[in-house]
C-alpha cells in the first residue's frame, strides 16, 4: 500500500487535503506536527485511516526518518516566504516524490532551482498546487490552450473572511506587504507596490462585485516562464471589503521597518484571525477567483474570461493539492524535475479531477458566449 506523509496536516489546509487523498485513493495517510495534543485532535478529526507522527522540521535526522517511509510528501507547513527547500532536498536525496502548497515568490524559485538535481534523481516535484496558486494556474492553461496567441494573464482572487484557513494564512497575507516586488508588465520586469491600483470586477454568486488589488503571488513568476505573454498581473481582495481598507492602511501608513519586523506580523495576524472568527459566521469562508487572458484566434482578437468559486478556501485548496497527488500515486503524473502546477498537470488531467470532486469552472470568450467546463 503506497503510504503519504503529510507536513503540516494538523491544520485546516492540511487537514483537507488528507480527507482529498483518503477519498480518491487507497493510500495510507500520515500528517505530522510539533505538538501531540494537536496531532490527537486532528486524528479524531480525520478518522482511524490516518496516523500521526510528531516532527520538528528544524530537525534534519527527524525529517530524513520520516519522508524515508513515503511514497508520496506533502509539504503543507506554510508560510513559506521565508522557508528554505529543505524539505524537497530531502526527498531529493531519498528518492521520494513531493507536492506542496507553496505561495512564496522567494520559495518558489529556491525550489525551481533544484530542477537538475530531481531530474537526476528521478522524482517528480510540484509546487504551487492548491487553489491559488494551483487551481487558478490551472485555469490559465486551459484558457490559453483555446488561443491561437496569449498576449495577457490576469489573476483575480477574492476570499471571504478567513477563507477558513487558520492564521498561518493571515501571517501570509502580512508577509506579502512588505515590500515591493516585480511584475512582469509590457515585456519588462517593473516594480509595483502591493494593495495598489484598485479594481472593481465581476466574480461569482455569491461575491458579485468585489474589490482587488495588486499583490505578489509566485504565479506572476511561473506564469510569465510558462507561456509567452507580454503581461502577468495578480490582484486579491477580501470580503467584506473593510478589510481591504483596513489591509491597504497597513500596507501604505507603517513604516516599511514596522512591518517588516516580525513581532508586527504576528500581532496583524493574531487580531485579524480574532477579527474573522466573528465575522465568517456573516461573510462565510469561500473563494472565487476570476482568469482573464487576452489574445487572438487567427487574426481576432479574444478576451477569454473563467471564473471559479467555492464556499471553502481551505477545503478548494485540498481539492487543487489532493487532485495532484492522487495523479501522482496513480503515476498518471510522472515528469521527473520541479514544476509548477501549471508545467506539470496536463489539463484533460485537470478537467479529469474538477468532474470527479464536481467543481465547475464558468468560461466566457470575448463575452459572448458561456458555458461550463
Amino acid at each position: 500500500m503506497q503510504r503519504v506523509l503529510i507536513i503540516g496536516g494538523c491544520g485546516r489546509i492540511g487537514g483537507s487535503i488528507a480527507r482529498d487523498i483518503l477519498a480518491h485513493t487507497d493510500a495510507e495517510v500520515t500528517i505530522t506536527g510539533r505538538n501531540p495534543q494537536m496531532g490527537m485532535a486532528a486524528l479524531e478529526r480525520l478518522g482511524a485511516k490516518v496516523q500521526f507522527q510528531v516532527l520538528d522540521l528544524a530537525s534534519a535526522q527527524q525529517l530524513k526518518n520520516a519522508v524515508a517511509k513515503a511514497d508520496l510528501v506533502v509539504h503543507a507547513a506554510g508560510p513559506f516566504h521565508h522557508r528554505q527547500a529543505d524539505v524537497l532536498k530531502t526527498c531529493i536525496s531519498q528518492g521520494i516524490n513531493y507536492v506542496d502548497v507553496s505561495d512564496g515568490r522567494s520559495f518558489t524559485r529556491k525550489a525551481l532551482a533544484l530542477q537538475d538535481q530531481a531530474e537526476a534523481a528521478g522524482i517528480t516535484a510540484v509546487i504551487n498546487t492548491g487553489v491559488f496558486p494551483g487551481i487558478s494556474n490551472s485555469m490559465v492553461r486551459q484558457g490559453v490552450e483555446t488561443l491561437d496567441q496569449a498576449d495577457s494573464i490576469q489573476l483575480s482572487y477574492v476570499v471571504a473572511g478567513s477563507g477558513g484557513a487558520g492564521v498561518t494564512v493571515m501571517r501570509t497575507t502580512f508577509l506579502g506587504l512588505q515590500r515591493p516586488f516585480e511584475a512582469w508588465l509590457d515585456g519588462t520586469w517593473q516594480p509595483v507596490k502591493p494593495y495598489t491600483a484598485r479594481e472593481t470586477l465581476e466574480f461569482p454568486a455569491p461575491y458579485g462585485k468585489a474589490s482587488v488589488y495588486w499583490y505578489d503571488m509566485p504565479e506572476a513568476v511561473t506564469l510569465q516562464q510558462s507561456f509567452p505573454v507580454s503581461s502577468v498581473i495578480t490582484k486579491f481582495g477580501v470580503v467584506p471589503d473593510f478589510y481591504n481598507h483596513a489591509t491597504w492602511t497597513m500596507a501604505h501608513w507603517l513604516p516599511p521597518a514596522v512591518l517588516r519586523n516580525p513581532n508586527t506580523v504576528e500581532f496583524l495576524a493574531q487580531v485579524s484571525h480574532k477579527m474573522t472568527d466573528f465575522t465568517d459566521q456573516f461573510s462565510g469562508t469561500g473563494v472565487a477567483m476570476r482568469c482573464d487572458i487576452r489574445g487572438k484566434r487567427g487574426d481576432a482578437p479574444v478576451h477569454y474570461i473563467s471564473t471559479f468559486a467555492h464556499n471553502s478556501a481551505a477545503v478548494a485548496t485540498g481539492l487543487g493539492t489532493g487532485s495532484v497527488a492522487e495523479f501522482m500515486l496513480s503515476g498518471k503524473l510522472h515528469k521527473p524535475g520541479v514544476y509548477p502546477v501549471e508545467q506539470a498537470l496536463p489539463t484533460d488531467l485537470f478537467e479529469a479531477a474538477m468532474d470527479t470532486r464536481h467543481l465547475k469552472i464558468h468560461v466566457e470568450s470575448n463575452s459572448a458566449r458561456a458555458y461550463a467546463r
